[in-house]
């Protein structure tokens, strides 16, 4: 099982780390929301709990839990820019269907 980061994401991440001041990494995760059912949730971590699956991108730790790393395995977290707009894309290869306003996905 294995999480990835593009060099954008790592870059982007690794910048508001270091803004922030203290932090590990930053924590991926899912849960129930949305049209289709699941929802990606990002936030930053402190401290890696005991069952927490990390993976490393250029010095940026990506935090997962257990439960969320089944939905998650083998997604990559790219940061994007298009036109005014940028954001975090996920590149999940387990999911089935997204609704239309691409806030929630189902596997």
């Amino acid at each position: 099982m294995a999480i990835s980061m593009t060099p954008a994401a790592s870059d982007h991440i690794g910048k508001y780390l270091k803004g922030r001041g203290h932090g590990c990494g930053i924590r991926l995760g899912v849960r129930t929301s949305g049209c289709s059912g699941m929802a990606y949730v990002l936030e930053f971590v402190d401290d890696i709990q005991e069952e927490d699956q990390v993976f490393e991108s250029d010095g940026v730790k990506v935090v997962i839990d257990p439960k969320s790393l089944l939905y998650l395995d083998g997604t990559e977290l790219d940061f994007v820019k298009e036109g005014l707009n940028e954001g975090f894309k996920f590149n999940n290869p387990n999911v089935k269907n997204e609704c239309g306003c691409g806030e929630s996905f189902n596997i």
